[in-house]
């Protein structure tokens, strides 16, 4: 890669670790389900109207929608409210590269080798650690809905690949249509009318900056320029940088929110980054070849790696 685009795929991994912090932030002026709402809301209004129609069909754009913008969102976002801090959520939720890996073994049909199942093995060593340095730092929920979180991520992943999108940014982009309204509806019924128009009362600079970093830095920069650079160099080339992800997320939360890193959380983070370096960057072992099997240029685009695609 270049320099100036090694810089940005750098960039996109810091902005996205970073976003954990401004998600914690974000989470002392909105309700969880509210805040993720108009996180979307934001992201989607006004680029939905310049980066012209759809590219893909609409039910893949409504699958990753509510699996990724519904459901992983939500499950983070009320995860952290819940206690769960934000250098272990930014770490834990890496864990959707095993998540990825195991679904598409069985809905793609993708057979992974040894080295992958290796590094499945090897992040969930590091998850157990993780969950037993949360079970002295935070609440079991709130560690408990971020692996969910993380495995819904894994299904938008296997729909995300199913859809092949020509344009990252375009796709994401319309994909934020999707969990506006259903978010906004769960946090009427969950978190009440009263606690959502007491927060929309006290919006500040504060809580407005948190809403611009979220949508429009995080969403929109960050998939505008790993689509960008997914475009000009292979998975395998971009993938790599995504592991920084928890690496700025754990630091930032330490320099800006205090978090204490314990030694443990340090040996779960090696952990988990090398077992995800592993189940990411390994190829997945071919399909048994039938005479109805997909040609070979569909079984390398179905075998990219699950670290590919890095929702922030």
């Amino acid at each position: 890669m270049r320099p100036v685009h090694t810089a940005l795929a750098v960039l996109v991994a810091a902005v996205w670790g970073f976003n954990f912090v401004v998600i914690e932030i974000g989470l002392g002026h909105f309700p969880p389900l509210l805040l993720s709402a108009l996180r979307f809301l934001v992201a989607a209004l006004p680029a939905v109207f310049l980066v012209g129609r759809p590219k893909v069909a609409w039910k893949w754009i409504a699958g990753v929608g509510i699996a990724l913008g519904v459901a992983k969102f939500g499950l983070l976002f009320t995860g952290m409210d819940a206690g769960m801090p934000a250098g272990l959520s930014s770490l834990v939720l890496q864990v959707q590269a095993v998540f990825t890996a195991a679904l598409a073994a069985v809905v793609l049909r993708e057979r992974p080798g040894r080295v992958r199942v290796a590094g499945m093995a090897v992040a969930l060593a590091g998850i157990a650690v993780a969950a037993a340095d949360g079970g002295t730092s935070g609440p079991v929920l709130g560690f408990t809905l971020v692996v969910a979180a993380a495995a819904c991520w894994g299904v938008s992943n296997v729909l995300t690949r199913k859809a092949s999108p020509p344009d990252a940014l375009n796709f994401m982009v319309w994909v934020c249509t999707v969990p506006v309204l259903p978010l906004f509806v769960l946090s009427l019924l969950l978190e009440g009318p009263e606690r959502d128009l007491a927060a929309l009362r006290a919006l500040d600079w504060s809580g407005a900056g948190v809403i611009v970093y979220v949508a429009w830095v995080s969403t929109v920069f960050g998939f505008g320029a790993w689509g960008y650079l997914l475009r000009r160099y292979p998975a395998s080339s971009v993938a790599p940088f995504s592991l920084l992800v928890p690496v700025f997320g754990m630091t930032s939360a330490a320099l800006v929110l205090g978090e204490r890193v314990s030694g443990l959380r340090w040996v779960a983070a090696v952990l988990l980054v090398g077992g995800v370096a592993l189940t990411s960057l390994a190829p997945a072992r071919p399909r048994p070849r039938t005479a109805a099997g997909p040609a070979p240029a569909e079984e390398a685009r179905t075998s990219a790696g699950a670290g590919a695609r890095q929702p922030g």
